[in-house]
Protein backbone atom coordinates (compact mmCIF):
# COMPACT_ATOMS: atom_id res chain seq x y z
CA UNK A 1 0.00 0.00 0.00
CA UNK A 2 1.06 3.60 -0.51
CA UNK A 3 2.40 5.55 2.44
CA UNK A 4 1.37 9.10 3.30
CA UNK A 5 4.86 10.62 2.97
CA UNK A 6 6.10 8.48 0.10
CA UNK A 7 8.17 10.66 -2.23
CA UNK A 8 9.14 13.12 0.51
CA UNK A 9 12.91 13.41 0.90
CA UNK A 10 14.28 14.42 4.31
CA UNK A 11 17.88 15.37 5.12
CA UNK A 12 18.38 14.67 8.80
CA UNK A 13 21.33 16.50 10.39
CA UNK A 14 19.95 16.04 13.89
CA UNK A 15 21.42 14.06 16.79
CA UNK A 16 20.41 12.67 20.17
CA UNK A 17 16.61 12.56 20.60
CA UNK A 18 14.29 15.43 19.64
CA UNK A 19 15.34 15.74 15.97
CA UNK A 20 15.85 12.01 15.33
CA UNK A 21 12.42 11.25 16.80
CA UNK A 22 10.83 13.76 14.43
CA UNK A 23 12.56 12.31 11.36
CA UNK A 24 11.84 8.74 12.46
CA UNK A 25 8.14 9.58 12.56
CA UNK A 26 8.37 10.84 8.98
CA UNK A 27 10.30 7.72 7.97
CA UNK A 28 7.62 5.54 9.54
CA UNK A 29 5.15 7.18 7.16
CA UNK A 30 7.23 6.53 4.06
CA UNK A 31 9.57 9.51 3.77
CA UNK A 32 13.09 8.81 2.47
CA UNK A 33 15.14 9.98 5.46
CA UNK A 34 18.86 10.39 4.82
CA UNK A 35 20.75 10.77 8.07
CA UNK A 36 23.87 12.91 7.66
CA UNK A 37 26.50 11.73 10.16
CA UNK A 38 30.05 12.48 11.11
CA UNK A 39 32.71 10.13 9.79
CA UNK A 40 33.92 7.74 12.46
CA UNK A 41 31.67 8.55 15.42
CA UNK A 42 28.34 9.40 13.78
CA UNK A 43 25.42 10.64 15.88
CA UNK A 44 26.48 11.47 19.47
CA UNK A 45 23.80 9.06 20.72
CA UNK A 46 25.71 6.12 19.23
CA UNK A 47 28.19 6.58 22.08
CA UNK A 48 25.62 6.72 24.89
CA UNK A 49 23.65 3.96 26.58
CA UNK A 50 21.82 2.95 29.75
CA UNK A 51 23.30 0.71 32.49
CA UNK A 52 26.63 0.81 30.57
CA UNK A 53 25.21 -2.07 28.49
CA UNK A 54 25.30 -2.39 24.70
CA UNK A 55 23.50 -4.46 22.06
CA UNK A 56 25.59 -6.77 19.87
CA UNK A 57 28.76 -5.52 21.56
CA UNK A 58 28.73 -1.82 20.71
CA UNK A 59 25.30 -0.80 19.40
CA UNK A 60 23.49 1.80 21.52
CA UNK A 61 19.85 1.10 22.43
CA UNK A 62 19.40 4.89 22.78
CA UNK A 63 20.45 5.43 19.17
CA UNK A 64 18.62 2.39 17.81
CA UNK A 65 15.32 3.46 19.38
CA UNK A 66 15.08 6.76 17.45
CA UNK A 67 16.68 5.99 14.09
CA UNK A 68 14.76 3.28 12.27
CA UNK A 69 13.52 3.82 8.71
CA UNK A 70 16.56 5.93 7.81
CA UNK A 71 19.57 5.63 5.54
CA UNK A 72 22.94 6.84 6.81
CA UNK A 73 25.48 8.91 4.91
CA UNK A 74 28.74 9.59 6.78
CA UNK A 75 30.40 12.64 5.24
CA UNK A 76 32.99 15.27 6.11
CA UNK A 77 30.68 18.30 6.20
CA UNK A 78 33.61 20.75 6.33
CA UNK A 79 35.36 19.55 3.18
CA UNK A 80 34.59 21.10 -0.22
CA UNK A 81 33.75 17.71 -1.69
CA UNK A 82 31.51 16.95 1.28
CA UNK A 83 29.78 20.28 0.83
CA UNK A 84 29.17 19.50 -2.84
CA UNK A 85 27.53 16.20 -1.90
CA UNK A 86 25.25 17.85 0.65
CA UNK A 87 24.29 20.66 -1.72
CA UNK A 88 23.40 18.12 -4.39
CA UNK A 89 21.24 16.28 -1.88
CA UNK A 90 19.64 19.52 -0.70
CA UNK A 91 18.73 20.57 -4.23
CA UNK A 92 16.07 17.85 -4.46
CA UNK A 93 15.18 17.59 -0.76
CA UNK A 94 11.80 18.51 0.66
CA UNK A 95 12.73 18.83 4.34
CA UNK A 96 15.85 19.54 6.36
CA UNK A 97 15.89 18.80 10.10
CA UNK A 98 18.70 19.95 12.40
CA UNK A 99 19.17 20.48 16.14
CA UNK A 100 22.66 21.92 16.47
CA UNK A 101 23.09 24.96 18.67
CA UNK A 102 21.75 28.07 16.89
CA UNK A 103 24.18 29.38 14.28
CA UNK A 104 26.22 26.19 13.79
CA UNK A 105 24.60 25.17 10.50
CA UNK A 106 24.99 28.68 9.08
CA UNK A 107 28.67 28.76 9.98
CA UNK A 108 29.10 25.46 8.14
CA UNK A 109 27.33 26.84 5.08
CA UNK A 110 24.12 24.82 5.53
CA UNK A 111 21.81 27.38 7.14
CA UNK A 112 18.33 28.15 5.85
CA UNK A 113 19.49 31.09 3.71
CA UNK A 114 22.27 28.95 2.19
CA UNK A 115 19.93 26.08 1.29
CA UNK A 116 17.15 28.40 0.15
CA UNK A 117 19.44 29.68 -2.64
CA UNK A 118 19.79 26.11 -3.92
CA UNK A 119 16.22 25.02 -3.22
CA UNK A 120 13.63 27.81 -2.67
CA UNK A 121 10.94 25.28 -1.79
CA UNK A 122 12.87 23.72 1.10
CA UNK A 123 11.13 23.27 4.45
CA UNK A 124 13.87 23.83 6.99
CA UNK A 125 13.24 22.92 10.64
CA UNK A 126 15.69 23.93 13.37
CA UNK A 127 15.03 22.50 16.83
CA UNK A 128 16.92 24.07 19.73
CA UNK A 129 16.89 23.93 23.50
CA UNK A 130 15.87 27.47 24.39
CA UNK A 131 15.14 29.27 21.12
CA UNK A 132 17.31 30.73 18.37
CA UNK A 133 18.18 33.90 20.31
CA UNK A 134 17.70 35.46 23.74
CA UNK A 135 19.53 35.37 27.09
CA UNK A 136 19.97 31.57 27.10
CA UNK A 137 21.39 31.39 23.57
CA UNK A 138 24.86 30.22 24.64
CA UNK A 139 23.60 27.67 27.16
CA UNK A 140 23.40 23.95 26.39
CA UNK A 141 19.77 22.91 25.94
CA UNK A 142 18.86 19.44 27.19
CA UNK A 143 15.69 17.71 28.38
CA UNK A 144 16.39 17.63 32.14
CA UNK A 145 17.62 21.24 32.11
CA UNK A 146 14.42 22.29 30.33
CA UNK A 147 12.26 20.30 32.75
CA UNK A 148 13.86 22.44 35.45
CA UNK A 149 13.41 25.85 33.84
CA UNK A 150 9.87 25.11 32.59
CA UNK A 151 8.61 24.14 36.04
CA UNK A 152 7.72 20.60 34.94
CA UNK A 153 10.20 19.16 37.44
CA UNK A 154 8.13 20.59 40.32
CA UNK A 155 4.79 19.05 39.26
CA UNK A 156 5.40 15.40 40.19
CA UNK A 157 5.94 13.74 43.54
CA UNK A 158 5.14 15.11 46.99
CA UNK A 159 5.72 18.59 48.38
CA UNK A 160 8.53 17.37 50.62
CA UNK A 161 10.32 15.55 47.78
CA UNK A 162 11.84 18.65 46.21
CA UNK A 163 12.31 18.50 42.42
CA UNK A 164 11.17 15.22 40.82
CA UNK A 165 12.23 14.56 37.23
CA UNK A 166 9.50 13.29 34.92
CA UNK A 167 11.49 10.09 34.40
CA UNK A 168 11.55 10.04 30.62
CA UNK A 169 12.77 12.54 28.04
CA UNK A 170 9.30 14.01 27.60
CA UNK A 171 10.44 17.52 26.59
CA UNK A 172 12.54 16.07 23.75
CA UNK A 173 9.67 13.92 22.57
CA UNK A 174 7.04 16.66 22.74
CA UNK A 175 9.29 18.98 20.76
CA UNK A 176 9.84 16.19 18.21
CA UNK A 177 6.06 15.95 17.84
CA UNK A 178 5.74 19.73 17.52
CA UNK A 179 8.46 19.74 14.85
CA UNK A 180 6.61 17.12 12.79
CA UNK A 181 3.34 18.97 13.33
CA UNK A 182 4.91 22.13 11.86
CA UNK A 183 6.69 20.28 9.03
CA UNK A 184 3.50 18.55 7.88
CA UNK A 185 1.64 21.86 7.92
CA UNK A 186 4.46 23.43 5.87
CA UNK A 187 4.34 20.57 3.35
CA UNK A 188 0.59 21.13 2.98
CA UNK A 189 1.12 24.87 2.53
CA UNK A 190 3.82 24.27 -0.08
CA UNK A 191 1.50 21.89 -1.92
CA UNK A 192 -0.96 24.78 -2.27
CA UNK A 193 1.46 27.66 -2.91
CA UNK A 194 4.82 26.22 -3.96
CA UNK A 195 6.50 28.13 -1.13
CA UNK A 196 8.94 26.60 1.34
CA UNK A 197 9.65 28.10 4.74
CA UNK A 198 11.81 28.07 7.85
CA UNK A 199 10.53 26.45 11.05
CA UNK A 200 12.02 26.97 14.50
CA UNK A 201 11.00 24.87 17.48
CA UNK A 202 12.52 24.66 20.95
CA UNK A 203 12.35 22.44 24.01
CA UNK A 204 11.41 25.20 26.44
CA UNK A 205 8.32 26.35 24.54
CA UNK A 206 7.21 22.75 24.03
CA UNK A 207 7.76 21.89 27.71
CA UNK A 208 5.59 24.83 28.75
CA UNK A 209 2.95 24.05 26.11
CA UNK A 210 2.37 20.52 27.48
CA UNK A 211 1.59 22.20 30.84
CA UNK A 212 -0.95 24.41 29.08
CA UNK A 213 -3.92 23.90 31.41
CA UNK A 214 -1.71 24.48 34.44
CA UNK A 215 -0.29 27.76 33.19
CA UNK A 216 -3.71 28.90 31.96
CA UNK A 217 -5.03 28.34 35.46
CA UNK A 218 -2.08 30.05 37.16
CA UNK A 219 -2.18 33.12 34.93
CA UNK A 220 -5.94 33.57 34.80
CA UNK A 221 -6.93 32.62 38.33
CA UNK A 222 -3.78 33.94 39.98
CA UNK A 223 -3.50 30.77 42.09
CA UNK A 224 -0.28 28.78 42.29
CA UNK A 225 -0.28 24.98 42.39
CA UNK A 226 1.08 23.32 45.51
CA UNK A 227 1.93 19.65 45.55
CA UNK A 228 0.24 17.58 48.25
CA UNK A 229 2.07 15.40 50.75
CA UNK A 230 0.15 12.28 49.69
CA UNK A 231 0.44 10.27 46.52
CA UNK A 232 -2.08 12.30 44.52
CA UNK A 233 -1.80 12.61 40.76
CA UNK A 234 -1.89 16.38 40.16
CA UNK A 235 -1.17 19.37 42.40
CA UNK A 236 -4.44 21.02 41.35
CA UNK A 237 -6.72 18.10 42.18
CA UNK A 238 -8.29 16.94 45.38
CA UNK A 239 -8.84 13.36 46.54
CA UNK A 240 -9.38 10.71 45.31
CA UNK A 241 -7.34 11.55 42.14
CA UNK A 242 -4.14 9.59 42.75
CA UNK A 243 -2.34 6.34 43.41
CA UNK A 244 -3.10 3.96 46.27
CA UNK A 245 -1.24 0.97 47.67
CA UNK A 246 -3.06 -2.35 47.55
CA UNK A 247 -2.26 -5.73 49.07
CA UNK A 248 0.05 -6.60 46.17
CA UNK A 249 0.81 -3.40 44.28
CA UNK A 250 -0.79 -0.06 43.42
CA UNK A 251 -4.09 1.15 42.03
CA UNK A 252 -4.79 4.48 40.32
CA UNK A 253 -8.12 6.19 40.88
CA UNK A 254 -8.93 9.03 38.48
CA UNK A 255 -12.03 11.26 38.26
CA UNK A 256 -14.74 9.19 39.93
CA UNK A 257 -18.11 10.12 41.52
CA UNK A 258 -17.50 10.19 45.26
CA UNK A 259 -20.72 8.33 46.28
CA UNK A 260 -19.92 5.51 43.88
CA UNK A 261 -16.34 5.25 45.17
CA UNK A 262 -17.66 5.16 48.73
CA UNK A 263 -19.93 2.26 47.68
CA UNK A 264 -16.91 0.41 46.25
CA UNK A 265 -14.84 1.00 49.37
CA UNK A 266 -17.71 -0.21 51.57
CA UNK A 267 -17.53 2.54 54.20
CA UNK A 268 -20.57 4.84 54.32
CA UNK A 269 -18.86 7.14 56.84
CA UNK A 270 -16.79 8.51 53.94
CA UNK A 271 -19.89 10.32 52.67
CA UNK A 272 -19.07 13.10 55.17
CA UNK A 273 -16.39 14.24 52.66
CA UNK A 274 -18.82 14.47 49.72
CA UNK A 275 -17.98 18.07 48.83
CA UNK A 276 -15.44 19.21 46.20
CA UNK A 277 -13.89 21.83 48.50
CA UNK A 278 -13.58 19.35 51.37
CA UNK A 279 -12.01 16.78 49.05
CA UNK A 280 -9.40 19.38 48.07
CA UNK A 281 -8.77 21.00 51.44
CA UNK A 282 -8.36 17.65 53.23
CA UNK A 283 -6.92 15.67 50.33
CA UNK A 284 -3.90 14.30 52.19
CA UNK A 285 -6.00 13.01 55.10
CA UNK A 286 -8.61 11.54 52.77
CA UNK A 287 -5.89 9.84 50.73
CA UNK A 288 -4.62 8.13 53.90
CA UNK A 289 -8.13 7.00 54.82
CA UNK A 290 -8.74 5.52 51.35
CA UNK A 291 -5.37 3.80 51.31
CA UNK A 292 -6.05 2.19 54.68
CA UNK A 293 -8.93 0.44 52.90
CA UNK A 294 -7.25 -0.32 49.55
CA UNK A 295 -4.35 -2.19 51.22
CA UNK A 296 -6.82 -4.83 52.44
CA UNK A 297 -7.40 -6.28 48.93
CA UNK A 298 -5.31 -7.09 45.87
CA UNK A 299 -5.21 -4.80 42.85
CA UNK A 300 -7.19 -7.29 40.77
CA UNK A 301 -9.86 -7.57 43.44
CA UNK A 302 -10.28 -3.78 43.51
CA UNK A 303 -10.36 -3.63 39.72
CA UNK A 304 -13.21 -6.15 39.63
CA UNK A 305 -15.20 -4.21 42.24
CA UNK A 306 -14.54 -0.71 40.93
CA UNK A 307 -14.77 -1.41 37.21
CA UNK A 308 -18.05 -3.17 37.99
CA UNK A 309 -19.30 0.21 39.24
CA UNK A 310 -17.86 2.00 36.18
CA UNK A 311 -15.24 3.86 38.22
CA UNK A 312 -12.15 5.25 36.46
CA UNK A 313 -9.40 3.01 37.80
CA UNK A 314 -6.35 1.16 36.51
CA UNK A 315 -3.50 -1.00 37.72
CA UNK A 316 -0.13 0.69 38.14
CA UNK A 317 2.35 -1.22 35.96
CA UNK A 318 6.08 -0.99 36.26
CA UNK A 319 7.91 -1.06 32.92
CA UNK A 320 8.69 -4.78 33.19
CA UNK A 321 4.96 -5.51 33.46
CA UNK A 322 3.82 -3.29 30.58
CA UNK A 323 4.91 -5.72 27.85
CA UNK A 324 2.56 -8.37 29.31
CA UNK A 325 -0.43 -6.08 29.75
CA UNK A 326 -3.39 -7.59 27.84
CA UNK A 327 -4.30 -4.33 26.09
CA UNK A 328 -0.68 -3.65 25.13
CA UNK A 329 -0.47 -7.13 23.60
CA UNK A 330 -3.80 -6.66 21.80
CA UNK A 331 -2.62 -3.31 20.36
CA UNK A 332 0.61 -4.87 18.98
CA UNK A 333 2.47 -2.07 20.75
CA UNK A 334 5.77 -3.96 20.55
CA UNK A 335 6.98 -5.78 17.45
CA UNK A 336 10.08 -7.71 16.46
CA UNK A 337 12.30 -6.70 13.55
CA UNK A 338 15.62 -7.89 12.15
CA UNK A 339 18.83 -5.88 12.60
CA UNK A 340 21.83 -6.85 10.43
CA UNK A 341 24.18 -6.91 13.42
CA UNK A 342 21.98 -7.43 16.49
CA UNK A 343 19.62 -9.98 14.92
CA UNK A 344 16.06 -9.96 16.19
CA UNK A 345 15.27 -6.85 18.24
CA UNK A 346 12.02 -5.71 19.84
CA UNK A 347 10.86 -2.19 19.05
CA UNK A 348 7.92 0.04 19.92
CA UNK A 349 5.45 -0.06 17.07
CA UNK A 350 4.01 2.95 15.21
CA UNK A 351 1.42 4.27 17.70
CA UNK A 352 -1.50 4.76 15.31
CA UNK A 353 -3.15 3.13 12.30
CA UNK A 354 -4.24 4.61 8.95
CA UNK A 355 -6.74 2.85 6.72
CA UNK A 356 -5.28 3.95 3.37
CA UNK A 357 -1.63 4.85 4.04
CA UNK A 358 -0.39 2.83 7.03
CA UNK A 359 3.05 3.36 8.50
CA UNK A 360 5.65 0.63 8.17
CA UNK A 361 8.92 -0.28 9.83
CA UNK A 362 11.05 -1.12 6.81
CA UNK A 363 14.56 -0.55 8.14
CA UNK A 364 16.26 -0.93 11.50
CA UNK A 365 18.60 1.83 12.67
CA UNK A 366 21.54 2.16 10.24
CA UNK A 367 25.23 1.67 10.84
CA UNK A 368 27.41 4.74 10.28
CA UNK A 369 27.39 5.60 6.58
CA UNK A 370 25.83 2.25 5.74
CA UNK A 371 23.94 3.60 2.73
CA UNK A 372 26.53 6.04 1.43
CA UNK A 373 27.24 4.16 -1.79
CA UNK A 374 23.54 3.87 -2.69
CA UNK A 375 22.85 7.52 -1.89
CA UNK A 376 25.79 8.79 -3.98
CA UNK A 377 24.88 6.50 -6.86
CA UNK A 378 21.39 8.02 -6.83
CA UNK A 379 23.03 11.47 -7.02
CA UNK A 380 24.87 10.41 -10.17
CA UNK A 381 28.30 9.64 -8.74
CA UNK A 382 30.13 6.84 -10.53
CA UNK A 383 31.83 3.87 -8.90
CA UNK A 384 35.34 5.32 -9.30
CA UNK A 385 34.25 8.70 -7.90
CA UNK A 386 32.75 6.99 -4.85
CA UNK A 387 35.89 4.95 -4.28
CA UNK A 388 37.94 8.14 -4.54
CA UNK A 389 35.73 9.90 -1.98
CA UNK A 390 36.16 6.97 0.40
CA UNK A 391 39.94 6.96 -0.13
CA UNK A 392 40.08 10.73 0.56
CA UNK A 393 38.01 10.26 3.73
CA UNK A 394 35.23 12.52 2.45
CA UNK A 395 32.72 9.75 3.14
CA UNK A 396 32.93 6.49 5.04
CA UNK A 397 30.83 3.35 4.72
CA UNK A 398 30.36 0.88 7.54
CA UNK A 399 29.21 -2.55 6.44
CA UNK A 400 28.99 -5.89 8.19
CA UNK A 401 32.04 -7.97 7.49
Amino acid sequence: MDQALEGVKVLDFSQLLQGPYATQMMGDLGADVIKIERIGSGDIYRGMTFFNQWIAGDESPCFMAWNRNKRSLAVDMKSEQGKEIIYRLAKDADVIMENFRPGVMSRLGYGYEDIKKINPGIIYCSASGWGDDGPYLSRPGQDLLVQSVSGAIMTSGKKSDGPVAIGTALCDQVNGLNSVYAILAALYYREKTGKGQEIKTNLLSSAISFQMQDYFTIQNLGTAFERPESNLGHPGNGAPFGMYQTKDGYLTIAMSPWPRLVEALGDDSLMQYNDPQVLFDHRDRIHRIIEAITVTRTTDEWLEIMLGLDLWVAKVNDQKEVVNDPQVIHNHTFVEIEHPKAGKIKVTNIPFTMSETPGQIKRPSPMIGEHGEDILTELGYGKEEIESLIADNVISIEKLK
